[in-house]
């Protein structure tokens, strides 16, 4: 009755579309996904399985229309530099980097950069990043969690793969045997992640942007990642000067 009554539509009419007596226009249909908060993808399906075309396009970055995105998210990147930035997909491929993610991926073997990088499968790989990681279980633990909730709200078959294969991992099964620790009595700010690098000990935060106002399937499914340095220390490393 909420739902109905927030879409505008009868308690009724909804009933009857729920259980495939009415057909609902494109208009309910649209209204019931804005008031759910249905991804644009999903609301194509919806369209299609209700017999009307799709509403939202779906272009590819290398496509015309978004050339001034990607330029855009380019910058974005460039300016965030000599700290690691980079886009991702929905199945956490890699679109974009910045130079400093460049060098991060220049320490991965080339079979996990093939045919395309994704983020989740290097950053828990035993042979990825998961051997440099210092805090592998509190990283790791995170980056799960984050998988776990996109494979529940998106029943995506691809994700799904994907978190099928990463909890394969001996470094992810490890964590599952390993036995629960107490909680700290001073828990921190935020998760860092914390890498051993060739150059030194770098402990870095991370923000995820989307964009805010997208009409497009392509754009709602990037998320640009920013790390940070999380210390004076990891600063000056990332900088490349000698810690102050």
């Amino acid at each position: 009755m909420h739902l109905a009554l927030d879409a505008g539509v009868s308690p009724r009419h909804l009933s009857c579309i729920e259980t495939g007596r009415a057909r609902p226009s494109p208009a309910v249909l649209l209204a019931l996904a804005e008031r759910l908060d249905v991804p644009l993808r999903e609301r194509n399906r919806w369209l299609l399985a209700a017999g009307h075309a799709p509403r939202y396009g779906e272009a590819g970055l290398g496509d015309a229309a978004l050339v001034q995105v990607r330029a855009a998210l380019q910058r974005l990147l460039d300016a965030h530099d000599p700290y690691p930035g980079l886009v991702v997909d929905r199945h956490w491929n890699l679109v974009l980097g910045n130079r400093a993610a460049q060098a991060l991926v220049a320490v991965l073997p080339p079979h996990l950069c093939r045919p395309v990088i994704n983020v989740m499968r290097v950053s828990l790989h035993p042979e990825g990043m998961a051997s440099r990681t210092a805090n592998f279980a509190d990283w790791a633990g995170t980056m799960l969690e984050m998988l776990a909730r996109q494979v529940a709200q998106s029943g995506d078959p691809q994700l799904q793969a994907l978190q099928d294969e990463v909890l394969a991992y001996p470094t992810v099964q490890a964590l599952a045997r390993a036995p629960a620790r107490p909680p700290a009595e001073s828990p921190t700010l935020l998760v860092p992640c914390v890498l051993d690098l060739p150059q030194g000990r770098v402990s870095m935060f991370t923000t995820l942007t989307t964009f805010g106002t997208p009409r497009d399937v392509t754009l709602q499914e990037l998320s640009v990642e920013l790390f940070y340095p999380a210390d004076a220390a990891s600063e000056a490393l990332l900088r490349g000067r000698a810690p102050g």
